[in-house]
């Protein structure tokens, strides 16, 4: 569980309602999903059915990679070095912030984020983190697709764990 304390340095966004500033609750609702989704696909480590969630073009900042370009790179270079050496992979949804672009195509979500890791010896570690996520869709009422992803843990937790569980076939 992430310390009371990195609640407080996540403030609201001042007069949002549900912190979009005032947007359609379908865009809202589609953004939330958006990250159900992909919780869903790291939990049980389901690289083919995250796959749609993502542009093939998008741009990933992450933890193994500085820049990735690419569904294929970041599949390669960010998820099978993290998804299958967690537990317990949750966004924090109470807390999720939103922007939506006036032309409601565009959105940016931050989300914080638990799970588990593991070091060397098996034993396990709490491994908080932050997201931000660049949405775009073709239009409005269709579901987000991510152009930009970068994750971060958050200071002193270990970059790399050593958990091990196999890949599995879609769960959506």
């Amino acid at each position: 569980m992430m310390p009371t304390l990195e609640r407080q340095h996540c403030p609201q966004v001042v007069g949002a309602l549900d912190h979009a500033l005032g947007h359609d609750e379908d865009d809202l609702a589609r953004v939330r999903l958006w990250f159900q989704r992909l919780q869903l696909h790291v939990q049980s480590v389901d690289y083919v059915g995250a796959r749609p969630l993502f542009a093939e073009d998008v741009v990933t900042f992450g933890t193994f990679s500085a820049f990735t370009i690419g569904r294929k790179a970041t599949e390669k270079e960010q998820w099978r070095h993290i998804w299958s050496r967690i537990d317990g992979f949750r966004w924090r949804l109470d807390d999720l912030r939103v922007i939506i672009s006036g032309d409601r195509r565009t959105a940016v979500g931050m989300a914080l984020f638990e799970s588990v890791g593991y070091t060397t010896e098996g034993t396990p570690f709490d491994r908080p983190g932050r997201c931000t996520v660049v949405l775009g869709r073709r239009g409005i009422g269709t579901d987000w697709v991510a152009q930009h992803i970068h994750a971060s843990l958050f200071q002193g937790i270990p970059a790399r764990s050593f958990g091990t569980k196999p890949e599995h076939r879609p769960a959506l």
